[in-house]
Parts: structure tokens; C-alpha cells; sequence
């Protein structure tokens, strides 16, 4: 069942065969999810299918506010439900819920539509960019961030790094998971806001990335709004 504020049935589905890379930049698909959800592990897996994808960038980020049923999510943070919450005002919704997948931050769906996300993949992949968007990293972990509008762009768009972990396996001992293992993919533990830009000028910036963990760069509309540029270094 989709785990919600009030909770509603859904069968679980598997993930459409994956499409080759197109040229344009990758479609981010965001999973809110949470290891007290019992909704959520096939939503896991799906995004575990995406995590490989050159085309995608999948983020797990994991909710906080199911760890009262009884098992705290260790990879929780109120950060990723603020987030949540923004893509529900920016939809005209008061309800959040989990599994929940944003696609380009517009597309917002149950977290096993696996058809559904296919398609929305597919819609985004096919649209034209609006931004080009290049990292590059040095041995010290400085990032460095260009970017130039090729397109109509707002006036204001946030620039934001995300540092992911690339597979962790937890046993869930209590709560509605308890007695299962369950592999989380890319699962975020930072999404820091490094700028604004307006594009009427190329960006550059830099941002320290220490460690050996992924960096994804995000050019959105806001906090809540498309996502106009998405890049991944490892």
C-alpha cells in the first residue's frame, strides 16, 4: 500500500526496459521515501534499477516523519521533507506521502508507477535543455561549475550540490519493515544551496566536495520548481 498522511492500496509494478542516453543532460528522479514505510522497498528497488543509468540521476531522500511508528530511518533528514513539502505547494496539494517520485521537479507520482515513470523519463529526455551545464573536480575536492543559458530560462534559479552514498543495505529490527533487508540506492546526505543565477551571464563557481562520494549539480527554478540542468561527477 502507498504510505500517506491517510493510506491508500497499490500493487507494486516493475520498471520499463531502460532507453539509451539520449545527447541532452540527464533526468533527475527524486524518490521520497522511508525505511518505516512498508510501501516503499518496491519503490526502493526501482530506483535501485535507475541508479546505473547514464540518462538519470536517481536520488533517494528519506523522510522523517514515519520514524515515530517505530524504527528511526538512520538516512532520515527534516531537510528532505521540507523539500517534499515544496514540490507539494508547487503541485496545490497539502498532502505528502511515501513512496513519492518528482521527476524534473514537475512530474510527481506514486513511487511504483514504473510505466508511468518510464514515460516521464522518456518526456524529459526528449525536451528541449535550457541550460548547459559541465563540472570538473580536482584532487583537493574543489568542484568547479559552469554553466550558460541556451534557452528561455526565470531570472532566478538556485544552484545546488547533492552528495549521495552509492549503496547501503540496512536490517530494519522493528516498525513495519522489521525483519528485512533492504538495499537503498544513492541515497542523499546533503543538498546544499551554493548560489543564484540569473543567467544573463555564464556561471562560474566553485564548491568544496571533499571525500569520495558523488557530486550532482542542480540548476532549478527555485526551491521546488523544474529543474533546468542536472550533471553528476563521481
Amino acid at each position: 500500500m502507498i504510505k500517506r498522511l491517510t493510506a491508500a492500496a497499490l500493487a507494486s509494478l516493475t520498471l520499463a526496459s531502460a532507453t539509451p542516453a539520449l545527447a541532452g543532460g540527464p533526468v533527475v528522479v527524486e524518490l521520497f521515501t522511508s525505511q518505516g514505510c512498508s510501501s516503499c522497498p518496491p519503490a526502493d528497488a526501482i530506483l535501485g534499477e535507475l541508479a546505473d543509468r547514464e540518462d538519470v540521476i536517481a536520488l533517494s531522500l528519506h523522510v522523517d516523519y514515519w520514524d515515530y511508528l517505530g524504527w528511526v530511518d538512520e538516512f532520515a533528514d527534516p531537510a528532505h521533507t521540507a523539500r517534499q513539502r515544496g514540490y507539494a505547494r508547487a503541485a496545490k496539494s497539502t498532502m505528502i506521502y511515501t513512496p513519492q517520485m518528482v521527476i524534473g521537479g514537475t512530474d510527481q507520482i506514486v513511487g511504483t508507477k514504473a510505466m508511468q515513470l518510464a514515460k516521464f523519463i522518456d518526456q524529459h529526455k526528449n525536451a528541449p535543455d535550457v541550460v548547459s551545464l559541465k563540472l570538473s573536480r580536482d584532487g583537493s575536492g574543489v568542484l568547479q561549475i559552469s554553466a550558460r543559458r541556451i534557452g528561455d530560462v526565470p531570472s532566478d534559479m538556485l544552484v545546488q550540490v547533492v552528495r549521495y552514498m552509492r549503496e547501503r543495505v540496512v536490517s530494519i529490527r522493528s516498525g513495519e519493515n522489521a525483519g528485512k533487508d533492504v538495499t537503498y540506492h544513492n541515497v542523499v546526505e546533503s543538498m546544499v544551496s551554493v548560489g543564484d543565477w540569473n543567467g544573463d551571464a555564464d556561471l562560474n563557481m566553485q564548491a568544496d566536495v571533499p571525500g569520495d562520494h558523488p557530486a550532482v549539480v542542480l540548476i532549478q527554478d527555485g526551491s521546488s520548481g523544474p529543474i533546468l540542468a542536472a550533471a553528476r561527477i563521481e
